[in-house]
Order: structure tokens, then sequence, then C-alpha cells
């Protein structure tokens, strides 16, 4: 377990300050679980408080359902090993045991989104406790990620029913942080189809979802058929040529956990490439709008989350750099960008239960716009246990 009085940090005030920032956000962590107890929160605030997850169908009211449910254990599992706290422990046991239930019902899981959901569910809690069920869960739903798999195209089809032609060839660039459960199942199996699943699907995105000017298309279309890359678009962004700020930061992150699992040169490139665009379109406080065309003076909304995403893509890209300069840029970074988070982004009161204000899910769908977000508040406290103990290995 990691001592918050004692564990190594970045040097300069960030040390400090995250340290302090931990335990507060910790602090919100535990009465969330008094909360919620077993349930879930919705994706995002109302007015700064999460309420509970709408009912779905035959799912009732804080059931678990969409994408976001396992960034409510994954803060649990950091909060229990910044702390030795097994209260965190117990809690994120218990909703292991739910997704394990989810995936062996086979409920709600039409989506490449199920390593988000494994990831921080069931496979931190089979490398964090050896739990043998965990283990099985989180195998069945990098089975049940591998029938997304698409021939010829190379790619992990995004979202809906396989048979749906709305959907059919569509990835997102969100898609490269659910890679890193299929090198999970690779590493676990010794089945080299993960592997080469994460391989063609990431360099696929590299080719195509990574524009000439280091900028970001939200999702891309192949033909399923034969394979050929068709065109760039968005759902979330400002417009299609415009370059959505959290998908960007999935750029940073994503690309860099994939350069560490496959050793590819060309994603560690890509990673950099998205770093330097995102960086060189922040306004003056570091945290960007939630399209990165919006520049300071502009009265569009922040993304709190695409900054705590980048935040951890910076580490992780410090990491994979053998320069100590670029190193030491990409640290720098993270560390500027951590500290305005911490100084303007959170919460001054406990009235609000977010870790993190002033997100945005989905502007164009007018849905939790200037809110707190379970995927910010799980990234924030990444970056927080990231720079507070440099040695903490990853969930994914």
């Amino acid at each position: 377990m990691t001592s918050l009085s004692s564990a190594p940090g970045y040097t300069g005030a960030i040390r400090t300050e995250a340290r302090a920032a931990l335990e507060t956000a910790i602090g919100t962590t535990r009465r969330t679980i008094e909360k919620f107890a077993a349930a879930y929160p919705d994706d995002t605030t109302d007015d700064g408080v999460y309420r509970p997850r709408p009912a779905l169908g035959d799912i009732p009211e804080g059931g678990n359902h969409g994408w976001t449910t396992s960034f409510v254990p994954g803060m649990q599992w950091i909060a229990w090993e910044a702390t030795g706290d097994d209260a965190f422990r117990e809690a994120a046991l218990r909703h292991a045991r739910d997704f394990e239930r989810r995936v062996n019902e086979g409920q709600d899981l039409d989506t490449h989104d199920l390593g988000f959901l494994y990831s921080l569910s069931c496979v931190a809690a089979w490398r964090l406790t050896g739990d043998e069920d965990a283990r099985r869960a989180a195998l069945a739903a990098a089975d049940h990620l591998m029938t997304r798999f698409l021939e010829p195209a190379g790619i992990v089809q995004a979202w809906g029913d396989l048979s749906d032609p709305r959907q059919a060839g569509r990835t997102i660039i969100d898609s490269l942080m659910n890679m890193p459960l299929l090198t999970w199942a690779s590493e676990q199996t010794g089945d080299e189809r993960y592997a080469d699943a994460v391989r063609r699907h990431t360099l696929q995105l590299r080719d195509h979802i990574v524009r000439p000017d280091d900028s970001t298309f939200h999702t891309f279309y192949w033909d399923v058929e034969t394979g050929e890359p068709l065109r760039g678009a968005t759902e979330q962004g400002a417009h299609d040529d415009s370059c959505w700020a959290r998908g960007q930061a999935w750029g940073v992150y994503g690309f860099a956990l994939n350069f560490r699992a496959t050793g590819d040169e060309r994603f560690l490139d890509a990673s950099r490439r998205c770093a330097a665009y995102f960086l060189a379109h922040l306004p003056a406080d570091d945290v960007p709008y939630w399209d990165l065309v919006y520049t300071d003076g502009s009265d569009a909304p922040r993304d709190s989350s695409a900054a705590a995403i980048a935040v951890s893509g910076l580490r992780e890209l410090a990491i994979a750099e053998d320069d100590p300069e670029a190193a030491a840029r990409a640290t720098e970074a993270a560390d500027r960008i951590l500290a305005s988070l911490i100084e303007n982004y959170t919460p001054a009161d406990d009235v609000s239960d977010a870790l993190l204000l002033h997100g945005v899910y989905n502007l164009p769908g007018d849905h939790g716009v200037d809110e707190g977000t379970l995927w910010g508040d799980y990234f924030y406290l990444e970056a927080l246990m990231r720079t507070v103990d440099p040695g903490w290995r990853l969930y994914w």
C-alpha cells in the first residue's frame, strides 16, 4: 500500500498539492460508498450532485449498464491502495461480483467499452487480490470484445449490435483505451489473437484517425467487406473537421499505453503527435475547452475530464521517452495541467460529490454540460495517484 505521508512524488510544489488533493478526493470517494452502497451513480452529476443511474428496461435504478460504471470500483481500488482501508476493498469487490454477473448474463455487452468496464473492475480485482472469479469474468469480457473485431478492416467496431448497418465499420478514438483488456488477456492465456487485434486496430487508428496536422477525428468508418478506409466524422465534437478535446486526450494516453504493450514505435510517435497538438491548443489556465477549436476569450464550456486524461497520458508518454529532455517536457506539462485542475476545477466544499467540476459529456446532445463526470473523477484520481507514487501499477 502507498503511504500518503511517505510516498515519493515529482519534485516541486505539485507533490505537496497532489498529496493533499488525493486525501480530499479519497474522502469524497468514501462518502460516495455511503451514499450509493452497491448501486451506481449516473454518468454525470446534476447540478453538481450524482443521482442514481436511471433504470433501463429490466435493469433497475442504480443498476449496472452503460460504459461508465467501472469508474466507481476503479476509484475504490485506488483509494484502497492509497490508504489500506478495507472498506474500499470490500466495496470494489462487491462491484466486481456484479460485473461477473453482467458478463455471465450477457447484459448490455454490445459495445467496445468492455475494455473500460472490465479493466477497472475485474482486471484490477485480479491484479490486486488474485480473485479468480474476477479473472474469469475479465477473460469472458475480452472474448466478447473479440467478437467485434472486423476482418478485413482490422478494427474493433465501437457501438451497437454488429448487424446494425448504421454502425458497421465504425470505430472511435476512445477505443484505444479498450485495447489493454485484450493485451491483458493475451498475457494471461498466451493466445496471440488478442495481441494481434491490439496491433492491427491501433495501427489503423494511427494511420487514419490521426490527421496530418496531428489533430484527431472522433470517429472513423471502414468498409466492412473490403477493409477500405472511408471517412472521418464526429458525434461529440463541434464538427467533423474540428478536434474534440477528450478524443485528443484519449489519443495521448491510448497510443502511449499501446506502445507499452507492443513496443511499436509508430504508436509512441502517434502519442507524441497527439500530445503536441493538445498542448499547443490549451488556453491560459491549461484546461481545454470541450473542443480544441475554441481559444482564450471563448464562452464555450471547458472539459476538465479531457485535462485529467491528458495528465495520465503525458505521464505515460514521459515514461516511454528515451530522451530525458522529452520526458521532462511531458512531465512538466502534466504537472502544470494537474496543478490547474487542483486549484481551479475541484469543489470548494462538500456539497458536490464529484471530484472534478466543469466537465462535458456530450455538448451537441446537450447532455452533461458543465458537470462532474465519472470518468473525469476516475482519471483525476488516477492522475493524483500517479503523481504521488510514480511507481504505482496501472490497471490498464
